[in-house]
């Protein structure tokens, strides 16, 4: 039996709509009422069964859809560490504090509560944070409650926690009895914690990814790896998946269902595949445009780069890069280094097979060198001034380099080694990324938005 096209049954003239419906599904942890902003639950409820089938059978995912809220509930194959983003509060990734102290604040709810206080909430939670080695909760240090005011907010942002008296803000300034009350809300708790597998069962984080059987993978599997990943890296590269995977996109099938299903569009090279967007809205890493200091130097760090490779293409070192399994195995081990050991049940424990073969050697990439990337960015502070990247960057070029080959890493545009960074095939989509913006009128605004004020 032919397995059905993705939105089956939907209307032509209602495509649109649904599609529009699973973008928000694919790119927001969890929608509420409130979240990401009024209006996107209902328009998501209106096609809850449909999606319920469509994500299951294209991915795998399971989703949750109440009148309350909807959550995509994941199935992940690589470790990826830009999966921090999730865990985040004004744009600023979560640290390892923060991290624990929220699974510690999920651990302390119990089902019959119906509210806490901050106050509660930090004599419950206290004992087990400082029962974990270089953890603890010091309510006399500011960091520390920087660090809860954090959790709590992206609880209360999530709905969570409801906040029904007091304020957070009060408490952490600690002026006089300040405190807050919260509502808890036990289901988009549960929700928001969600392992594929009992915690307790697994010896190492690969354990949480999606199951892969030996041998070859079968092609439904196959098929829907493929779709999965697509929706979750920036670039597919022929040379990371298995052979079954990377021909499943070379063909035309499984790329092509998720376009379908998305809206967006399928591009091919011969070294990979990727979905584009042209609206910038399907990512959780906007790139190119406007956005911070680094999102900006970084579009127009690669705009240097790609121009370096179109006037200098035989002069530069190639190197092969290093594989994406070896950058998934160095990620588990130091993500393991910090496993605990002493809840983890040995008889029930899973066993995580061995890291599928890719399909083949990546080609070799060109080298741009680290002193080269300097030079860039000192071109970059000479033309555009070291005002106009703001003031927590204008006395740090160095650093701001640094964090921008971070985002390009990110993106699969270039890949970081001793020396400098491999440039990979998707950045060369940029090459012309100068000559597309706007001459240089004098409004005090730079190309990609730079702010001469520096906001």
């Amino acid at each position: 039996m032919a397995r059905r096209r993705p939105a089956h049954g939907v209307d032509p003239a209602d495509l649109g709509s649904y599609q529009q419906a699973v973008r928000q599904v694919l790119v927001h942890d969890l929608i509420t009422r409130t979240r990401p902003r009024p209006g996107t639950l209902t328009g998501v409820l209106r096609w809850a069964d449909q999606l319920t089938d469509d994500l299951h059978e294209l991915f795998g995912y399971t989703l949750v859809a109440t009148t309350d809220h909807v959550r995509a509930i994941r199935e992940l194959d690589t470790l990826d560490p830009t999966q921090q983003q999730v865990f985040a509060r004004g744009g600023r990734p979560f640290d390892r504090r923060r991290l624990a102290y929220l699974c510690l604040v999920l651990a302390s709810f119990q089902r019959s509560q119906v509210e806490t206080s901050l106050a509660d909430l930090v004599h419950r939670f206290t004992p087990a944070a400082r029962d974990i080695d270089g953890l603890g909760y010091d309510p006399t240090d500011g960091t520390h409650k920087a660090a809860l005011v954090d959790v709590c907010t992206w609880l209360v942002e999530r709905g969570a926690l409801h906040l029904s008296d007091g304020s957070i803000e009060a408490w952490a300034g600690g002026r006089g009895q300040a405190d807050a009350l919260f509502d808890i809300d036990h289901e988009v708790c549960e929700l928001l914690f969600r392992p594929t597998r009992p915690v307790q069962h697994v010896t190492s984080a690969a354990g949480l990814l999606a199951h892969r059987p030996p041998g070859e993978l079968p092609r439904d599997l196959a098929a829907r790896k493929a779709r999965r990943l697509l929706v979750e890296q920036p670039v597919v590269h022929y040379a990371d998946v298995e052979p079954e995977v990377a021909a499943l996109l070379r063909d035309r099938g499984a790329a092509e269902d998720v376009a379908h299903l998305t809206g967006l569009a399928v591009e091919r090279r011969a070294e990979g595949v990727l979905l584009a967007d042209a609206g910038g809205r399907f990512t959780d890493l906007p790139f190119p445009g406007r956005g911070s200091a680094v999102t900006r130097t970084a579009g127009l760090l690669i705009a240097k780069i790609a121009d370096l490779l179109e006037t200098s293409w035989a002069a530069l070192t190639r190197l092969p890069p290093p594989s994406a399994a070896a950058g998934q195995a160095d990620l588990t081990a130091r993500i393991d280094a910090a496993l605990p050991r002493g809840g983890v049940v040995a008889e029930l424990a899973h066993t995580v097979p061995a890291p599928p073969a890719p399909a083949s050697e990546p080609p070799p990439a060109p080298l741009v060198e680290h002193s080269r990337l300097e030079a860039m960015v000192d071109e970059l502070f000479a033309e555009f001034g070291a005002a106009s990247f703001t003031a927590a960057w204008q006395r740090d070029p160095r650093g701001l380099l640094d964090a921008a080959v971070r985002l390009l890493a990110d993106l699969s545009l270039v890949r970081p080694v001793d020396g400098g960074v491999l440039v990979l095939p998707a950045a060369l989509r940029y090459r012309n990324i100068q000559g597309a913006l706007p001459e240089r009128p004098d409004t005090g605004m730079l190309p990609l938005g730079i702010d001469l004020e520096g906001n």
